[in-house]
Parts: structure tokens; sequence; C-alpha cells
């Protein structure tokens, strides 16, 4: 599981983007490396869910805007069911990537 923000980062997230944009790289060498086994791997990359996140930042300035930008939030059921759409595939079909968010998140 990565998050948007390994595709795109926004102002005061360099940390945060970068460390999910390593799983984004560490989860597609692990997918050619598992080639050879029949092993699939999907990289889930999710926008703005409801989840704690916006609670456990503790710069009021950053908090304010994360919380903000969680407005429209999607419940957690949504990653859910991509979770299910990837392993629900055939064998011979491998979902690489998938980056979903809210319809008005703009970043």
């Amino acid at each position: 599981m990565a998050s948007i923000a390994a595709f795109r980062p926004t102002p005061a997230t360099a940390v945060y983007s970068a460390t999910k944009a390593a799983v984004r790289t560490i989860s597609e060498g692990l997918r050619q490396e598992v080639k050879p086994y029949d092993i699939r791997t999907t990289l889930i990359a999710p926008g703005a869910v409801a989840t704690e996140l916006p609670d456990s930042i503790n710069d009021p300035d950053i908090a304010r805007a994360v919380k903000a930008s969680y407005a429209t939030s999607l419940p957690p059921a949504s990653f859910a069911r991509i979770v299910a759409f990837a392993i629900g595939q055939p064998k011979d079909v491998d979902i690489n990537e998938v980056i979903y968010r809210p319809t008005g998140q703009v970043a």
C-alpha cells in the first residue's frame, strides 16, 4: 500500500511522499523478482480514505490542511473493494498499480 503522494507530493509532505515513492519502487522491484514463481504484486495508492491519519499530525497548520482535504474522504470499504478486485483477477492478469481517490480530490 502506498498513497497518491507517491505520484504527486504536496507542500509539507516531502518526507511522507518520499516514503510512499520508495514503497512503489520496492513493489515494482519485487514484482520483477517474483515473476518466475507466479507471484503477483499490486501497489494500491489511495487518496483520502477516512482513517486516523488526519488526527495524528502535530503541526496545527498542516493538520488543518489535511483535515480539510479529508472532508470528502472515501469510506474504508473502498479500499477493500480495490483489494478484492485485484486478487479476484484470473491467474493470467497482474494488476500492477491502482491509483484511486475521491472524485472531488484535487491533489
